[in-house]
């Protein structure tokens, strides 16, 4: 085994380079506290994130669904709404086809459930991701002209599928491509492509996810057809929950969306969304942070899809009876606990086999293929390995002579642009700049390894890639307090595209030694000039050496939380790293 190699060996586990933003300018902090009456830290962190200005920050802690952009800018979503309103209007049948994952079943539902709203005939697929496949199928058209559709909306796909959308075409239905994945070399011959990321597309927001492009459309409709601009918005809570779960950018349009989705989300209308939430243990009515969204809810959706049956997620989304709606999210529950076990065992075979391979100090991406492992699962579990090693990551489920790959990605490197690279060793593959999705025969796994990774040292460069760790801003303990942690939720919904905050606070001492809980999670209190703040650093164990900590003053990196206990409410740190001080 190389040394810092897999395994569990904790030494294989990147260390942060820390990275603090310049301090912000002391003039435009006191000018920001002044004027919007806010704690000293949230005016520093607007001010080193770009919100220089009282009014820049007052629309960025208060952004206004007034700010959303016209759908009309959506190149092709004017032919497309006509096309639905027309099949409104006749009562025509639309077919609307999406991913199985929680962004193309959120949007599945949504675009569904709409045209319902309109008046109109819908019946939503999803394929099975284990007889299907991912995307617009030759499957999934036939399914849609048994139904007798005169129209077929895909949702979250089709944008690569050009010879289903061409047969879907010859079985004499209109194909609407709403997608929002990277192009191929040529656009589906479809009657309307709805695609931010196509050539020629003037909308601004290039993040929208696949659910946001279908809600986009759906505006178009409702607009179309005379409705209130406002009966939108009881859209936003499916379009909140696949922006976060799909890990889009949270920043301007996304980050509008997805706040104003969480609103409408805790208090939600739709039985299956309420069935669901408690069933992740989130109580009617509670406040939502997109962390409830991204590790809670949304791996629910995603589990039907990945070791299930993602229809069952479909309708879970779609029903209006109480009952149903309990007995699916059982049900999804249930896929959720499997999905677990099956990560957590193929993540393990995963880093074992890489432990007999991988050099850090070579190698800059990674490709390992198992035999056995769940293809519903490998997606995942490629996240876990990045998150270990700080290397793209290629996992692939064998089946015989075949095998379906997933792969995650480091933030500098774009994993679509190299994957295509290497295209010529795929039956099949799509994604975007950060996950990917393919097919590969088995001879074909060791040089497309080869060619992979000679595409990552040439875009990676000879250093060695390392987890960089954003610090926002220096803090004193004595400014930390519930204020400001109430305040601070105003900056959020927090996730890619807009993190949540940092704070780093100097020349700290340890009020007792570092507790190690299970799971190697690190429990302490932390002194500065007299103030004590509890702290708590998950996992930390794996990166941080108690003997280089101990008995010394350390810097801390973390972010705020509330703790409530007993009826207590108190700010507690969420420890992100530990450093000895300078």
């Amino acid at each position: 085994m190389n040394r810092g190699a897999a395994g569990n060996d904790a030494a294989f586990v990147a260390r942060p380079v820390w990275k603090l933003r310049p301090p912000p300018d002391p003039d435009t902090v006191r000018n920001l506290e002044r004027s919007l009456r806010l704690p000293a830290p949230l005016c520093r962190l607007l001010a080193v994130r770009g919100f220089t200005t009282p009014k820049e920050g007052r629309s960025f802690l208060r952004p206004l669904l007034t700010s959303l952009h016209d759908p009309a800018l959506l190149r092709g979503a004017d032919v497309a709404a006509r096309r639905i309103v027309r099949a409104i209007e006749r009562g025509e049948l639309v077919v609307v086809h999406g991913d199985y994952d929680a962004d193309g079943i959120s949007g599945t539902a949504l675009l569904t459930h709409w045209i319902r709203a309109l008046g109109g005939r819908a019946e939503p697929i999803v394929p099975d991701r284990f007889l299907h496949g991912y995307d617009l199928s030759r499957t999934g058209v036939e399914r849609a002209a048994a139904r007798g559709a005169s129209a077929l909306v895909t949702v979250d796909c089709g944008i690569v599928a050009l010879e289903p959308v061409r047969m879907a075409a010859d079985a004499g239905m209109d194909v609407i491509v709403t997608d929002h994945h990277a192009p191929g070399a040529r656009l589906p011959d479809a009657l309307a492509v709805v695609n931010p990321n196509r050539p020629g597309c003037a909308y601004p927001n290039k993040d929208l996810c696949g659910a946001g492009v279908a809600f986009k459309v759906g505006q178009l409709v409702a607009r179309a057809l005379g409705r209130p601009a406002d009966e939108a918005w009881d859209y936003l809570d499916l379009v909140a929950v696949a922006t976060i779960a799909d890990q889009m950018k949270l920043q301007g349009e996304n980050r509008t969306l997805a706040r104003y989705g969480l609103r409408v989300l805790s208090g939600t209308g739709r039985c299956g969304l309420a069935a669901l939430m408690r069933s992740a243990d989130i109580a009617p009515g509670t406040p939502l942070e997109a962390e409830a969204v991204a590790f809670r809810i949304g791996p629910r959706i995603n589990a039907a899809g990945r070791v299930g049956d993602a229809k069952q997620a479909l309708r879970l989304l779609l029903t209006d009876d109480p009952a149903e709606a309990g007995r699916l999210a059982g049900v999804l529950e249930r896929n959720n606990g499997e999905r677990r076990d099956l990560e957590r065992r193929t993540a393990e075979e995963a880093l074992a086999l890489l432990s007999e391979s991988y050099d850090p100090a070579r190698d800059r991406a990674v490709v390992v293929a198992g035999d056995g492992w769940h293809p519903g699962v490998i997606g995942i579990v490629a996240s876990r390995v990045v998150e270990r090693i700080h290397r793209p990551a290629v996992v692939i489920a064998m089946d015989g002579e075949v095998g379906r790959g997933s792969a995650r990605s480091i933030p500098p490197f774009d994993l679509h642009e190299a994957i295509s690279a290497c295209a010529e060793h795929l039956d099949r593959f799509g994604g975007h700049h950060q996950a990917a999705g393919m097919d590969i025969r088995r001879d074909r796994i060791a040089p497309f390894r080869e060619a992979f990774q000679a595409v990552a040292r040439e875009r990676l460069g000879g250093a060695q890639p390392r987890p960089v760790l954003h610090v926002d801003a220096e803090i004193g303990l004595d400014e930390v307090d519930l204020e400001l942690t109430r305040y601070m939720r105003y900056a959020g919904p927090f996730g890619r595209g807009n993190r949540e905050p940092v704070f780093m606070a100097r020349q700290l001492r340890f009020a007792n030694p570092p507790r190690v809980l299970d799971g190697g999670h690190l429990k302490f209190r932390m002194v500065q000039n007299g103030t004590v703040l509890g702290a708590i650093g998950f996992r930390l164990v794996e990166r941080v050496s108690l003997e280089a900590i101990a008995n010394r003053p350390v810097d801390v990196a973390f972010t705020l939380l509330e703790n409530t206990f007993r009826g207590v409410t108190r700010v507690e740190a969420k420890a992100v790293d530990i450093r000895p001080s300078d």
